[in-house]
Order: structure tokens, then sequence, then C-alpha cells
């Protein structure tokens, strides 16, 4: 999901400022990279996070039967990436995307389960790195982005899964107020929720200093800038924690973990030293459907699968962004 979101914040990063593609073409590559870097931690050339949150009940399945009610104690998660690019020529952008987390975790079941470990206190490693490549030209007169990408990950042991994607968004509106894109991103990946999946970004500009931040399925933000160097921004975002699991049966099986998160809340965001961000974000966070899979099955087709009460969470994290500076 990270690499798919990476694609959906380069199609809302079609949505360019006011100066939009009339400008020099050469300078178009360097536009999209630098708007999304503007709206998107985890699209910046660094970005460093660490988030929490409060204790929180579940109810859960185990291959189909009920498991009693349980309680997720601790939930940490620290979070590393890195986007570099090596071409940002005219109608090219060829880079690569490196991820790391290291998630922990403390829950346990109220009642014992006869063969079944009911807790478990554990700190779950992920990686991922891809490579990506994006063409920006025209189609029915309007610009649009082609993105592919093809990406590894793993864990701690060993890696686990190759995955590709594809995805083109148009630029169908820009103006001083309004920016409108729509497109599409299909998952080459046995795993994906969604194999094909649509996007829209829509930007809009108040008289009052406030701006709609809109991409779908990603985020519904309401912006505005404060002080010299600070943006706060309320709404809406997805996240996603996954992770490979080992030794859960004598089948030696790999199982992995997936969690979409729904994230309300606010972020508040104050650029220090010209090109450094700090983010810090809190709200009420709810776990969509959280679920263990094999990982050579389809997601949709569990052994472990549970519901959980909303949590409150917080999130700090420190980002390199070289285009902070010219942008705020």
């Amino acid at each position: 999901m990270k690499t798919t979101t990476k694609f959906l914040l380069i199609g809302a990063a079609l949505i360019l400022s006011k100066t939009g593609f009339a400008q020099n073409q050469d300078s178009i590559a360097r536009k999209v990279v630098a708007y999304a870097a503007d709206k998107f931690p985890e699209t910046r050339t660094f970005n460093f996070e660490f988030s929490s949150s409060g204790p929180y009940n579940f109810t859960s399945t185990l291959r189909g039967q009920a498991l009693p009610a349980g309680r997720v104690t601790n939930w940490t998660q620290a979070r590393a990436s890195a986007n570099i690019n090596f071409i940002k020529s005219k109608n090219w952008i060829l880079g690569t995307t490196f991820t790391y987390r290291l998630t922990s975790l403390t829950a346990a079941l109220n009642e014992p389960v006869s063969g079944l470990t009911s807790s478990v206190k554990e700190d779950f490693q992920y990686h991922s790195s891809s490579l990506n490549l994006a063409y920006i030209s025209k189609l029915f007169n309007k610009t649009t982005i082609y993105s592919s990408s093809v990406s590894i990950d793993g864990s701690e042991k060993k890696f686990e899964r190759v995955r590709g994607l594809f995805a083109a968004t148009m630029l169908l509106k820009a103006d001083a107020q309004t920016k409108i894109g729509i497109g599409v991103v299909v998952n080459i990946d046995p795993s994906a929720q969604l194999p094909v999946l649509p996007v829209f970004t829509y930007e809009h500009h108040f008289d009052d200093g406030l701006v709609a931040d809109i991409a779908l399925p990603r985020n519904i933000f309401l912006r505005k800038r404060v002080f010299q160097n600070g943006r706060i921004t309320v709404g809406t975002e997805l996240d996603r924690t996954s992770f490979y699991l080992y030794n859960q049966d004598n089948t030696g099986r790999t199982f992995e973990f997936n969690q979409v998160d729904l994230n309300n809340g606010l972020i508040y965001e104050y650029r220090l030293w010209d090109y450094f961000i700090l983010t810090m974000k809190g709200g009420l966070k709810t776990s969509l459907s959280p679920r263990i899979f094999d990982r050579n099955k389809s997601y949709n087709d569990p052994i472990f699968q549970a519901k959980t009460d909303p949590s409150a969470y917080f999130n700090v994290g420190l980002s390199f962004n070289p285009f902070a500076k010219k942008r705020r």
C-alpha cells in the first residue's frame, strides 16, 4: 500500500500551483516532485515518523470461529523512508523509494484458548524498496502522467514479495482557484485488496485562505497557513500497517498481517531551518478489518480477522524537503 500511496500522491501532484503547466516545459517534472513533497511527508527526500495509539478493545475470528474478546494495550510504530530521483527531465522522472517500519504490539485475549497463544508482545520489522518511472505527456490535449513501479518487500529475515503497479492520472482543470484530476491505479499483486483503484484529486482555494485538498481515496483535508512557517490541517486520511509472520503453525508457511487505518484529526506542520519540516498529528484512529492471510493467497481469504474499537493516536515526524524554502 505504501507504494500504491506514492502513486496516488504522484497523481495528486498533477494539481500544481497557480502557475500550472503553462511555464517552461523543462520544469514540469520538477514541479510535480516539488508539489507532491509540499503536500505529503512520505514523498519527501527523507522522512522519519513515530506513531502511538491508546489502548483499545477488539473482537476476532480464527478460521471462521469466534475468539474471546481481547485488548491491545500497546501499539507503537517507527517509520523511515527515502525518495531519491535519478532523472527529472522534460518528460521523465526515474527514482527509487526505500521504506522501513518497526511495529511494536502488545495484545491479549480476555480468556485463554486451548491450543492457541492468547497473548503477544513482539516487534515486527518490515521493509520495502521500489524503482519508479513516470512519463509526462498529453492525452486528449490534457496533461497526463503515466507511472509504473516494481517493488520488493520483506522482513528482517528475508525478502517476501515482488509487486508491480501502473497508474495514469489526467489533469482536467487548473486555474487560480480550482484544480481537478482523475486517474486509475492497477495493482499487479495477488494480495491487493483492490486490483484496480480509481483516483480523484481536487483542490480549491477559498477567499479566506482556506484550501480544500482532496486526494481520494487517500485523504480529505481542509488546510490553512498559520504564522510565517506553519500550516494546520483538519480532516481524514488512510494509512496502512503490514508485516510478515512466521511459525504460526506447523506447515512452515509465511503469513501477512494487514491493517488499514482511518485517521481523523488535526495535523500541524512547521518549517525548520529552511528545508526541514516538523509534523505533528493527533486524533481518533479506526482500524478497518485487520486480518492475517497466507502470503501466497488472497487478502480476501484471511485465517484471522478482527474488529476494533476506535482509539486515540499521536504521530510526530521530521522530514527533509529540498523545495520547502521556495514554496513557503
